[in-house]
């Protein structure tokens, strides 16, 4: 079983694969192909990723990759916490520059669904924290990019300034950044 919550916005989705217990652990699926399917989520992965970050406050993003290499992620921590953050920049959305957080822990198991057209980041929680995702293609520096942190008002949780690496500090501002993504109308 799959539980799957909408956010404030329609196409990011924050998905909760079911946990089975006992006084070993547990174990879930936080993948399966067929109740994806069943579910109406239609995506083929082709590239798995894995960040480890020491410090409380390490900001990572926020991050995309452009057409013809647009990436589709579904995102899960897997140790410590993150709060975990989408923004739809598909020119044309009637929620373009809009942004939803979502936090997700190693014990929750949630996941966060984040479409192509969407920039992505998170924010450590907890000390030591890892984040592993899925993506729809592959990595390509020619498509990499990014937009400042702190130029849409994401409310990220901080309490004082993050850990950002130089991509990230010196990202464009959002104002200051032209969307490779184009909103298209669902049918």
């Amino acid at each position: 079983m799959l539980e799957i919550t909408p956010t404030q916005l329609a196409d990011v989705l924050v998905l909760t694969p079911r946990r089975f217990g006992d006084d070993r652990g547990w174990f879930s699926e936080t993948w399966n192909a067929e109740r994806f399917e069943q579910a109406g989520l239609h995506f083929d992965w082709v590239q798995d990723n894995h960040s480890a970050s020491a410090d409380v406050g390490t900001l990572r993003g926020l991050h995309y990759q452009a057409p013809p290499r647009a990436q589709d992620k579904l995102v899960r921590c897997t140790k410590g916490a993150i709060m975990d953050v989408a923004v739809d920049v598909r020119k044309g959305s009637p929620t373009y520059g809009q942004w939803v957080r979502e936090e997700l822990t190693a014990d929750s198991g949630r996941q966060l669904l984040v479409p192509k057209g969407f920039l992505h980041g998170f924010v450590t929680l907890m000390p030591d924290s890892e984040v592993q995702y899925k993506v729809t293609d592959l990595y390509d520096a020619e498509c990499d990019g990014a937009v400042r942190w702190d130029s849409l008002g994401v409310d990220w949780g901080l309490a004082g300034a993050p850990v950002l690496s130089d991509k990230d500090c010196h990202a464009p501002a959002f104002d200051d950044w032209d969307s490779p993504f184009t909103y298209e109308t669902p049918s």
